[in-house]
């Protein structure tokens, strides 16, 4: 299909991005990669008014080390992510997940920041920030503020970030280049996981959930056994606790309960060696 007629905004620098938000509050959207953005236009399930390009802002793209933590810039591509020797070194865990993100198309125009903020349970990339407890920094027009990744991820296609906001930085955990795992069930390579499932199991064991609910969710249950000390495959029989599983052309469900269960067991297995 062809997507209803729009006004293009280029931004050349992040206030100019802003101050076109601000003029044109919710008819506008901004536009990274446009790999989420642009097939829910076609379809017409989005019709913004207004695009707002972001995609030149190479200043919002790069990695590095910020002492104790790593910072990631919003619009740093999926490629880049899949290629980085300082997340292999610092943060194996995103650059192998990044690496899993649809196809190479959709990796060397997918932004992170664009994955994030588009908010789809079925992304992989969102969980792995839910698995690093990570933070994202957004700036708007009162200024620069920190959310949790808790608290990101509020509904289906729906995050805490304001209309006039822009997210700008992504900041992780150094979690190591070992002692993680990423498993996902898909019908081909580049689809959306019918399930998949983050364990990183560096100190306290943190375990993400992809395609679960109406948002990318922690698997509680499962950290909760863990911590009181139960084996793996018993800790793996509480993956779906909690969590409200769509139900869709690729999956039911209880399908989707039972791949969580299986998927989390193969995930904490890897990643404990």
């Amino acid at each position: 299909m062809i997507p209803a007629a729009f006004e293009y905004v280029r931004a050349g620098t992040v206030d100019e991005a802003l101050a076109a938000l601000a003029e044109h509050g919710d008819d506008a959207k901004l536009l990274a990669g446009g790999m989420s953005l642009l097939p829910l236009m076609k379809l017409r399930l989005a019709t913004p008014a207004v695009l707002v390009d972001v995609g030149r802002l190479t200043d919002l793209a790069y990695v590095r080390d910020a002492g104790d933590h790593l910072a990631i810039g919003a619009l740093t591509r999926h490629r880049d992510l899949e290629t980085s020797d300082l997340l292999a070194a610092e943060c194996g865990v995103l650059r192998a997940v990044a690496g899993q993100v649809g196809d190479n198309q959709v990796r060397h125009r997918g932004t992170l920041g664009g994955s994030v903020a588009h908010g789809d349970p079925a992304s992989d990339l969102p969980a792995a920030l839910l698995a690093l407890d990570a933070t994202l920094v957004a700036r708007g027009p009162a200024g620069e503020r920190t959310i949790p990744a808790a608290d990101f991820f509020v509904g289906f296609l729906e995050t805490a970030l304001a209309p006039d906001e822009l997210l700008t930085e992504i900041r992780v955990a150094k979690a190591g280049p070992t002692g993680f795992a990423y498993e996902k069930f898909n019908r081909r390579a580049q689809d959306w996981a019918t399930v998949g499932a983050v364990a990183v199991t560096n100190g306290v064991a943190h375990v993400a959930l992809v395609n679960m609910g109406s948002t990318p969710l922690r698997a509680t249950g499962v950290e909760a056994a863990l911590a009181a000390g139960a084996s793996i495959a018993d800790a793996a029989e509480h993956a779906a606790d909690g969590t409200e599983p769509p139900s869709d052309l690729n999956a039911s469900p209880e399908y989707r309960a039972h791949l969580a269960r299986v998927l989390v067991r193969r995930a904490l297995t890897e990643a404990h060696g």
